[in-house]
């Protein structure tokens, strides 16, 4: 083997351990950003019924019943009297309502009651 073979051969090694680093990286930062919970706000004028974190979220509108959950893209609707379900890690919550409206963004969703 001659020497620019050699250093052809050493190149290709380095950039192959340069890759699987970047690779290991992407994939620790796409980890960091996936999460399982989503922050969740149901609340009224007077009363705030619901301030955490969430696996969930289940509400009903028009169209018929539907599921939040973390990643989901940017949504807003109307929500018709029915149940709303929440589950956290404290446990499943149900939240009777008349109607309301809901926003979801970033992994953030708001339930306006009563508006």
């Amino acid at each position: 083997m001659n020497d620019d073979q050699k250093e052809t051969n050493h190149s290709t090694k380095s950039e192959i351990e340069q890759t699987k680093e970047a690779t290991k990286l992407n994939q620790q930062t796409s980890k960091k950003k996936s999460t399982n919970v989503m922050s969740v706000k149901v609340y009224s004028p007077f009363r705030i019924y619901f301030d955490g974190l969430a696996f969930s979220i289940s509400a009903e509108n028009r169209v018929g019943p539907f599921d939040i959950l973390p990643g989901h893209h940017n949504f807003m609707t109307l929500i018709n009297a029915c149940t709303i379900l929440i589950r956290s890690d404290q446990g499943d919550q149900k939240i009777l309502i008349s109607g309301g409206l809901m926003h979801v963004k970033a992994d953030k969703v708001i339930v306006f009651l009563d508006v």
